[in-house]
């Protein structure tokens, strides 16, 4: 089937089309039909769209043969988060198919996965701004602890030996980089694969934004100078 998959929760403006199969083993088969990823954090609201329609154009698809979306939810900033998943279900919601939700740490997370030895921990940090980033850590392929948000000084790194994400902040770790820095359309559909191949009803989408808003931090900054 194909899935259109998005996410708009780093920097990066993140749209592809993936075909996605069960073999005859119980395996899952991704195949990444076309993508399109600009980084510009001020851009998501105007380039996300046209990547779509670009990548149905490259794959010579139409949007009918799309099955399912999937859409990163975050941990991202507000604005850029919003974008991405009120883009999503806007498709879903035209063409009719479920849209499924997934975290966006877990989706940089698989695909460093094939570069991991079992066992190994794996750290995953992307922007949060404001000197933060956000974070999780997985084993395995599952996720152990977090997302979360916290300054990188403050962050306990416990059994990690290896991080991914953000390449303006992994260096702030000791510990060996895997070039994995955001999403891969590929990475989103891996996460949401078994749930898509069973056609279960997705929950609704929930943003992952971790504390409010820059606009309402601002706006209670206002309030305390005052005094009202």
């Amino acid at each position: 089937m194909l899935v259109l998959a998005v996410d708009t929760a780093t920097p990066a403006v993140t749209a592809g089309l993936v075909e996605l199969e069960q073999d005859t083993t119980g395996a899952v088969q991704l195949r990444t039909v076309a993508s399109r990823v600009r980084v510009d954090a001020r851009a998501h609201a105007e380039v996300l769209t046209p990547q779509i329609l670009e990548c149905l154009t490259e794959a010579g698809r139409s949007r009918t043969d799309i099955a399912a979306v999937v859409a990163g939810v975050g941990p991202g900033p507000f604005t850029g988060l919003r974008v991405g998943m009120a883009t999503a279900a806007a498709f879903g919601d035209a063409l009719g198919v479920p849209v499924y939700g997934v975290c966006s740490l877990d989706a940089i997370a698989a695909d460093a996965a094939p570069d991991l030895n079992p066992g190994r921990e794996l750290l995953v940090v992307t922007d949060a701004r404001r000197r933060e980033v956000y974070w999780a850590r997985y084993r395995d392929g599952d996720r152990v602890a977090g997302p979360g948000v916290i300054k990188p000084g403050d962050l306990e790194t416990a059994e990690a030996s290896v991080i991914a994400g953000s390449a303006s902040h992994v260096d702030f770790f000791d510990l060996a980089v895997l070039p994995v820095e955001t999403p891969s359309p590929a990475g989103l559909v891996r996460v949401a694969a078994a749930d898509v191949l069973a056609r279960v009803v997705p929950e609704p989408l929930v943003p992952l934004y971790l504390r409010r808003p820059d606009a309402v931090e601002n706006s209670f900054r206002t309030l305390d100078r005052t005094g009202a």
